[in-house]
């Protein structure tokens, strides 16, 4: 059987360290950073525990706060092109930096470009007319 992407990058740390090279970028992107809390810490540990259950490591996610629903936990927020494109540069720049190798680099950018696309839930305006109002913060609550 293969090794996971966890298992092959060393565990936590790389999904730690790549999460912190990707919130790095968002701190001072002026279309995501309104979209975050004031204090990062809490999202960026989400995403690194959500990132190494899903590439193959321990289901801390899960356990901690339930099935991953990225659509709903999403839905809240304005994802159009512009936020489409900002998170997938500031990811595509963290993953390049992380120093993996050609396969599992494609295989990881492959999910994220994917994630990215399904999450957008605001179609460009033809007329580049107003946008919706954009959501800042939202505490999100796993289910009871």
């Amino acid at each position: 059987m293969r090794e996971s992407l966890y298992e092959r990058v060393g565990g936590q740390q790389w999904f730690d360290d790549l999460v912190a090279r990707f919130y790095c970028g968002v701190e001072s992107d002026g279309v995501l950073r309104p979209l975050y809390p004031a204090d990062l810490s809490e999202p960026r540990r989400h995403l690194a525990m959500f990132l190494a259950q899903y590439f193959g490591g321990p289901s801390r996610y899960s356990a901690e706060r339930g099935h991953p629903r990225l659509r709903m936990r999403h839905a809240p927020f304005s994802i159009g092109v512009a936020e489409h494109d900002a998170w997938l540069r500031h990811m595509t720049a963290a993953v390049a930096a992380g120093g993996l190798a050609p396969a599992d680099e494609a295989e990881v950018m492959g999910y994220f470009a994917s994630a990215a696309a399904m999450l957008r839930n605001e179609e460009a305006a033809v007329d580049a007319g107003p946008r919706a109002p954009r959501r800042t913060s939202l505490k999100l609550v796993p289910p009871s």
